[in-house]
């Protein structure tokens, strides 16, 4: 999935725009995406000018994206999904300027009378994980 199909579904758009390709997808099941992280990423020049460290939210972010991705239909994008909840997130290495975030979410648990979606959630940069949480989405207008 390009560019182009993930602005179809998500209603994100720059800055905040934060998954630029998707390269598994299981409907209702799973998504993994890229985010290529280079220099002029916005949040470098403030984070940290001497030492440029994407920022762990915005990792998080990512990775809620990804899980969003996997919870709605492509060809009937007409819910939208917010941020409800993270867990036992943990931050294992820095993401820096030339890596690529391979962001994993895959859904655990989803409650349709009451649209709440429990998922795990991983981000990589090559072999190394360099992030993890169970993220809490809900799906809604």
């Amino acid at each position: 999935m390009d560019i182009d199909a993930i602005m179809k579904i998500l209603p994100h758009r720059y800055p905040f725009l934060l998954v630029d390709r998707i390269v598994k997808y299981e409907q209702g099941k799973e998504a993994v995406g890229l985010k290529n992280v280079t220099i002029n990423d916005n949040f470098f020049p403030g984070h940290f000018p001497a030492r440029p460290i994407m920022p762990g939210v915005l990792i998080v972010e990512a990775l809620a994206q990804v899980g969003g991705i996997a919870l709605m239909d492509p060809d009937d994008p007409k819910e939208n999904f917010f941020f409800g909840g993270i867990d036992g997130c943990k931050f294992r290495k820095p993401v820096v300027p030339g890596d690529t975030l391979m962001l994993k979410v895959a859904l655990k648990k989803m409650n349709k009378r009451f649209g709440v979606a429990k998922t795990t959630a991983q981000a990589f940069v090559g072999e190394d994980l360099v992030c993890e949480a169970e993220l809490t989405l809900y799906m809604g207008n």
